[in-house]
């Protein structure tokens, strides 16, 4: 059982998981059911889209169901009020100066399962967050990333 992945996450992030399997199980799979009625009553599924649509849709759903249970199982969730002011960890908004955009940026490190880069939720394996943790303010940091090196400078870390 060692080789199962643990997934570190903030309680928001916990939170997030187990409303979508809600969702998932007990309104997405009734709708996905109906659908599946009804296309059958269009007889012949040699030839029925709406069927294979149908069936497809659940596969997807239910393999994302079991994804979803897999990583609420293995989560391992970040007490945030025991997240350090002084150095940068998961659960850490970190502000930064980007040297590259030449702007203050500001993150906030999770672990990979709720990372979205574009609302500035950064997983601690990226390349960026990786680089960022164990840091503290007044570092100045150089982190490879597919473009070439960013550099930034930890501004400062709250909760």
């Amino acid at each position: 059982m060692s080789g199962l992945k643990k997934y570190v996450m903030t309680y928001e992030g916990i939170k997030k998981l187990e409303n979508e399997l809600e969702y998932l199980k007990t309104v997405k799979r009734k709708e996905i059911t109906e659908k599946i009625k009804v296309a059958l009553s269009f007889g012949d599924l040699s030839e029925n889209s709406e069927y294979d649509s149908a069936k497809n849709e659940q596969a997807f759903v239910e393999g994302r169901i079991v994804q979803l249970e897999n990583m609420l199982k293995n989560a391992s969730m970040v007490d945030e009020d025991e997240v350090p002011l002084d150095i940068v960890g998961i659960g850490s908004i970190v502000k930064v100066k980007d040297y590259d955009l030449d702007e203050e940026v500001e993150y906030l490190i999770v672990g990979s399962a709720e990372a979205d880069p574009i609302n500035n939720k950064i997983s601690n394996e990226s390349p960026v967050g990786k680089g960022l943790v164990g840091k503290k303010p007044g570092d100045v940091i150089e982190i490879q990333v597919p473009d070439g090196v960013s550099k930034y400078k930890i501004l400062n870390i709250r909760r």
